[in-house]
């Protein structure tokens, strides 16, 4: 159980379904619940989901897959910030939330890392979870040794995205998560053959899943996030003197592919990577999350801590996505430009 600790909560924490811990984190801006999976004196990888998810729900998806072990847990320990009030069983007041800014959820995780002692640490954000990683590596470059963006976020919001926010937010606070809601959301995360899939059979166990967290999430939170994604600035001058190392991850039926595609021409050539993932909506990470381990394993070889497992994906005769043409030099930071499908593996030719 939790306890009260002085100043915070105790470190005391209940085992969380996905094996980590949970913590709840006291900040400037109240409690935020970080849940760590893995041991802590190595190097930090941080998570942030994005609108209406919580980790789970935004991430179990790649985790969950069995090379993860090797890529990930084995080099990494895993922080997995929730956005105030998604996480599970959530029981904090209206009044903490609904002040809070992307330049505040941005130095929140500041804080977050403050509280547990990480320096830097490697960042993984979905669409509006990206857009607050992105942030906190524009304000506080030292501590960003890189970023891992799927379905991002950078420009402020169109015409059509901020009339779609505004009336979202409206049936949030009037109606609360009615279905309507739900299905918008839905739109936002996955793709058409996900969608017509679960239409067709009565559901699949992936959007069953989603549903019940919209179920069992608070309104209210879900609300005021959306409203910090809604009224956030422009990043792509920020972006574009950014020298942290990006791998940009985008689904070709994503509403933010076009986003994703100007957040790699704005940055840095030198320092990212795009990674385009045919037949696939925004939460990459969930609806094909195989599709992501061999670029993140070629991305994290640039860094001296990263040791690869005996078994490396990107040689394995067994994985779909490892044809011959793709190497380590890929994603080097003079190379970018390739372009990911399912099942088999497209490179353009790398820029110089």
């Amino acid at each position: 159980m939790m306890e009260e600790g002085g100043d915070s909560i105790a470190l005391d924490m209940d085992i969380v379904p996905s094996g980590g811990q949970e913590y709840m984190v006291p900040t400037s801006f109240g409690h935020i619940s970080v849940t760590v999976c893995g041991d802590q004196d190595k190097p930090a990888l941080v998570t942030y989901p994005d609108v209406g998810l919580n980790y789970l729900s935004c991430f179990e998806g790649l985790f969950s897959c069995p090379e993860a072990s090797s890529v990930l847990f084995f080099n990494f320990c895993i922080f997995h910030i929730n956005p105030p009030g998604h996480e599970i069983g959530a029981s904090q007041s209206d009044s903490e939330l609904s002040s809070l800014s992307v330049d505040d959820l941005a130095d929140q995780v500041a804080e977050v890392l403050d509280y547990f002692g990480l320096e830097e640490v490697i960042g993984m954000g979905v669409t509006g979870g990206a857009y607050v990683l992105s942030l906190f590596a524009c304000k506080y470059t030292e501590r960003a040794l890189g970023l891992i963006l799927v379905s991002p976020l950078a420009r402020s919001p169109s015409w059509t995205e901020w009339l779609h926010n505004q009336a979202m937010i409206s049936l949030l606070y009037f109606c609360g998560m009615t279905e309507f809601v739900k299905q918008r959301f839905i739109q936002r995360y996955f793709s058409s053959e996900v969608r017509d899939a679960a239409a067709s059979v009565g559901g699949t166990d992936l959007l069953a899943t989603i549903r019940r967290v919209m179920d069992d999430g608070r309104s209210e939170s879900i609300m005021h996030y959306l409203q910090a994604i809604h009224h956030r600035q422009d990043l792509t001058e920020s972006l574009r003197n950014l020298k942290c190392r990006t791998l940009i991850l985008v689904g070709d039926q994503s509403p933010f592919h076009q986003e994703a595609l100007h957040i790699s021409e704005a940055m840095n050539k030198r320092y990212n990577a795009l990674i385009e993932v045919e037949g696939c909506g925004s939460i990459v990470t969930e609806e094909r999350p195989q599709s992501m381990l061999v670029p993140i394993e070629l991305f994290l070889t640039g860094y001296a801590f990263y040791e690869r497992p005996l078994r490396s994906l990107n040689s394995s005769p067994r994985s779909p996505l490892s044809p011959p043409c793709m190497s380590p030099e890929l994603l080097s930071p003079q190379s970018l430009g390739l372009k990911l499908k399912p099942i088999k593996t497209r490179v353009s030719s790398p820029e110089h």
